[in-house]
């Protein structure tokens, strides 16, 4: 997690109490009170923040702090106002919040099963040993990183892609600090751009896109998310361009590539993608939650699995690439991938819905909906919160914008979730992707390193934001 975020995240939730000046809520979850059990609950939230913001100082585990934050939050309001005809029922309200985390774990579930199943049948290896094979310049090298990484974060996680492409560039380019720098930013910049435009790319998307927001323009459904994938791609080339001529010249030395492939591994690709399309269909044309569609397709891969183990062979010599894919040493075990998943991560979300979901129910975040898009408007609320989310979790502000409920069109709520996709990249601590290379690169890629490329970085989300306003102007 981000330490050096942790003044600037309190900073910011210490903001919501100013909100109760600023006018009255348009509308609330509960007519805010603000007596001691409100601000308790507050600052047992921002405790347990606190704690998982230092994660990595303390060996704390994020989960821990936010899990017993939420128990605790929900019981002094259900304790407290218990039969308060002002507050709505306390248990159809946590219910809600279940099965809201309920289809967001499923979802994300599904798609770190199949990462998982990739990465155990080595795909990515054999993309890494490829990439040595070529040989290429470091200026080809960096734009094929941010390529790769800008249209694999769509269908992969913003936390595989980084590991993927940046452990790649980290093997290939270790004593080259200059070079490793620029490409690690370029890997954030583009992961965090290209996961903007679909559920699997970006936990702040799916969240979006499972909420079912209904606008007088329309649903905010997959075909509208696609239309900030332009918006988006500028996002990542208007940094990138301007990054290009300070990458150093030279070129890799070529290398042969080791045996790595294993047998099945483009099939776990391809029914992740069918996985994928499975889920929107299930949404776009029948209706149904995502997470069931997800479910359907985790089928495919159990059945594939199933034929995997059945048809193992113990590999007879190391093969290569050349001769096809080898079958692994062990039989494939699909739950073996089941219980690799982040499942830190997936309480710490848990813990996360339901802390939000608390101070919503106290009318924090309609006090805080009214200081924002109340006294800023919406356009000019959404790119400052995307400012924001360059210090804060994205996952924890999207979790904000969806509790304050704020009545906006189509385009406003495209245009939130690309400002807090795009608006991570500003800053290294500013998204998982950013901490995640950071912890790798060590010394070669900083937090001050990554600062002196804000001001670049900053001209492409407002180019990505001018873009969107202009090419979706209607559905404003």
């Amino acid at each position: 997690m981000r330490f050096n975020a942790v003044p600037i995240t309190l900073a910011v939730i210490s903001l919501l109490p100013l909100a109760v000046h600023a006018s009255t809520p348009v509308h609330s979850t509960a007519t805010p009170t603000f007596d001691w059990p409100s601000w308790l609950a507050l600052n047992i939230f921002c405790g347990a923040m606190l704690l998982a913001i230092l994660e990595e100082k303390t060996d704390l585990h994020k989960s821990k702090p936010l899990l017993l934050a939420a128990g605790l939050i929900w019981a002094l309001i259900a304790w407290h106002y218990q039969g308060n005809p002002q507050m709505p029922d306390t248990e159809s309200v946590v219910r809600n919040h279940l099965l809201q985390f309920a289809e967001l774990m499923l979802f994300l579930l599904v798609v770190m099963t199949y990462i998982n199943a990739m990465n155990e049948r080595r795909l990515f290896l054999a993309l890494h040993h490829w990439m040595v094979f070529k040989g290429f310049s470091y200026r080809q090298l960096f734009w094929l990183s941010g390529a790769i990484s800008f249209f694999a974060s769509p269908f992969l996680d913003n936390l595989s892609t980084p590991l993927l492409v940046g452990t790649a560039i980290l093997t290939l380019a270790r004593e080259h600090n200059r070079f490793v720098g620029l490409a690690c930013i370029n890997i954030v910049v583009a992961t965090n751009a290209g996961g903007v435009f679909t559920p699997s790319g970006d936990l702040s998307t799916l969240m979006v896109w499972q909420h079912r927001i209904l606008t007088p323009q329309g649903m905010l459904d997959f075909p509208n998310l696609l239309r900030l994938a332009l918006p988006a791609l500028l996002a990542w080339l208007v940094p990138t361009l301007l990054m290009h001529p300070f990458v150093p010249r030279g070129r890799l030395p070529q290398q042969h590539p080791e045996p790595c492939l294993r047998r099945g591994a483009f099939i776990v690709l391809l029914l992740l993608l069918a996985t994928i399309t499975t889920g929107i269909t299930f949404a776009h044309y029948l209706d149904l939650p995502a997470a069931i569609g997800m479910m359907t397709g985790l089928a495919y891969l159990q059945f594939y699995g199933y034929y995997l183990k059945r048809t193992h062979q113990l590999p007879e010599h190391n093969g290569d690439l050349q001769s096809g894919p080898i079958d692994s040493p062990d039989p494939f075990d699909f739950f073996h991938g089941v219980a690799r998943s982040q499942w830190d991560s997936l309480l710490f979300l848990a813990g996360l819905v339901l802390c939000i979901g608390g101070l919503a129910h106290l009318g924090w975040l309609a006090s805080a909906e009214s200081l924002l898009y109340g006294n800023f408007g919406p356009t000019t609320a959404n790119i400052m919160i995307g400012l924001y989310s360059a210090a804060i979790e994205n996952v924890t502000t999207m979790l904000g914008v969806l509790a304050m409920e704020p009545q906006m069109s189509l385009g406003q709520w495209q245009l939130i979730t690309l400002t807090t996709g795009t608006g991570g990249s500003l800053l290294a601590i500013g998204s998982v992707a950013g901490v995640v290379l950071m912890a790798q690169a060590g010394e070669r890629y900083t937090f001050f390193s990554h600062l002196k490329w804000t001001p670049v970085i900053a001209l492409g989300y407002f180019i990505a934001v001018a873009a969107h306003v202009w090419l979706n102007a209607a559905l404003f």
